[in-house]
């Protein structure tokens, strides 16, 4: 499909320095600092000292929430005053690493996972060896310090807990703690079932998450009286008995991506990275022609944008066949170099231990090597074929390479991002396309390399598109004008076009 003596020229981004940024252990240290405050916030509520109802955590993508949502609740169940809690997200897939995490903590017998009736096979064999998993309330041992589950699950019953779990030290709620994971994705319907059933609750969270899909129109999204899109950006802030803090720091990025993060909050006061400049690469094997330069300059750890010229129309504008088969293309050249993702090690408090890690294809590493993601499921289709095709010829695994819908991929991490430019071929801004949190989610899933593929026309769509107000009620974000906020975006991006033969 392309020339092998094909070349591209980046053009570095615009917002490409982050000279005032901290790294390693100073930058986790501010996580920390923070995840401290906000447990003695929790321990002083639970004695009764303040009258804090709801502590708020703020993260970035890749701020290690769920590191301090677990410190948390370890502080709880450890508290004089503290009989029970729970934890909930909306996920199953959520809570699977969450319950292994404390049942490796706090024991096996401490810790339930409550699941949906005749789903406990679903369950992961590691995580059933570290926690207790039940599908009822009834089955949930009474001197167990942390139950489990999703929101829907959880919604279940209050009369039923209370009588079979028995009041926490609160005398009146079954828990006396409510941690919600991915706090930003819960909606009002499913939050509101669940809030009385602690007097406190931690909601830790991406302020970028995605929004849970709705099936129809919502005719209260927008009602200032009632908003039942997300539970938590607009109630509380301000509110006397609310506790709001953000973590102000990174884990997952290369020191280079920082600046796209930043473009993405850029009303924080401030946002690091732990990961400094060289801690991160990506050893490219044999590789030559245009796949040799794009990437290296993916390689590089700077986020990059390469928009492809001279392919076939595409059925639609988020229907872009041609578009996939290039990905297709530049990922087999990328897999016949036989490459491996670099990064230095760092303990729990981002110090380097000296010691380098490198994850090629076949080393099954926690996080997926490289991620093929789309916001249409038509294009994800194509791209899951895509991927099925290169994991025959290359012998891969999913943990090598998968094809993910955008939605379906929030909350997770891989090492390369390849992604289809969610505004690719569009002739206008829509609520889907330019939605902040699809747009987020696309560009902050990566540890070592983010390229974004499209057609030319961006620049043209932006500076042409009416401005137009983009922010449902209650969505939290700088995100007032789309065509605003995504030409900050792409400011952060090393740019290049390249048209094809063929």
């Amino acid at each position: 499909m392309t020339s092998t003596d094909q070349f591209v020229e980046f053009i570095p981004p615009v917002a490409s320095e982050a000279a005032d940024a901290v790294h390693r252990a100073i930058a986790a240290a501010e996580n920390a600092a923070v995840a401290d405050k906000a447990s003695g916030q929790l321990l002083a509520a639970l004695s009764g000292d303040t009258d804090i109802e709801r502590i708020l955590i703020k993260a970035a993508a890749g701020a290690g929430k769920s590191y301090v949502l677990k410190k948390l609740v370890e502080d709880a169940v450890n508290h004089v005053d503290c009989r029970r809690v729970a934890v909930v997200a909306f996920q199953n897939r959520q809570l699977w690493p969450i319950a292994k995490a404390l049942g490796d903590r706090l024991g096996k017998g401490a810790v339930t996972l409550l699941v949906a009736k005749g789903k406990s096979d679903l369950v992961p064999d590691d995580v059933v060896e570290a926690a207790t998993v039940v599908e009822s309330i009834k089955a949930v041992a009474q001197d167990t310090q942390v139950v489990i589950s999703t929101s829907h699950k959880m919604s279940f019953d209050f009369g039923n807990t209370l009588k079979h779990l028995g009041a926490g030290t609160n005398g009146q709620a079954p828990y006396d703690v409510l941690f919600i994971d991915e706090a930003w994705q819960l909606p009002h319907h499913l939050f509101d079932p669940i809030q009385g059933k602690a007097p406190i609750t931690v909601g830790v969270g991406d302020v970028g998450q995605l929004p849970p899909l709705e099936i129809g129109t919502n005719p209260w999204r927008g009602d200032p009286g009632f908003n039942p899109y997300r539970a938590w950006p607009t109630n509380y802030y301000g509110d006397a008995h609310t506790f709001e803090t953000e973590l102000p720091a990174v884990w997952r990025p290369t020191a280079e991506q920082l600046p796209l993060w930043r473009a993405f909050y850029p009303e924080w006061a401030a946002l690091n990275c732990v990961a400094a400049p060289g801690d991160r690469s990506v050893d490219l094997g044999p590789i030559s022609g245009l796949a040799a330069a794009v990437w290296a300059q993916v390689a590089s750890g700077v986020p990059t944008l390469l928009e492809v010229d001279g392919l076939p129309d595409a059925e639609a504008a988020d229907i872009d066949l041609p578009l996939v088969e290039f990905a297709e293309q530049l990922l087999e050249d990328l897999f016949s170099a036989q490459f491996a993702l670099v990064r230095a090690r760092t303990d729990d408090t981002g110090t380097p231990t000296g010691e380098w890690e490198s994850t090629g294809p076949g080393d099954e590493p926690d996080d997926t090597l490289v991620t093929l993601l789309a916001t249409r499921n038509q294009t994800v289709d194509d791209a899951a074929d895509a991927v099925e095709r290169l994991r025959k010829e290359f012998g891969l695994t999913e943990k090598d390479l998968i094809a993910s819908t955008v939605d379906s991929w929030q909350g997770q991490t891989n090492g390369i991002t390849l992604a289809i430019h969610p505004l690719t071929g569009a002739a206008q801004l829509d609520e889907f396309n330019s939605h902040f949190g699809r747009l987020a989610v696309t560009c902050t899933r990566a540890t070592h390399g983010l390229l974004m593929l499209a057609r030319p026309g961006l620049d043209e769509l932006l500076n042409n598109a009416p401005a137009r107000p983009g922010t449902p009620f209650g969505e939290p974000g700088n995100r007032h004008l789309p065509r605003q906020t995504h030409q900050r975006i792409l400011g952060a991006f090393a740019r290049g076009t390249v048209t094809v033969e063929g």
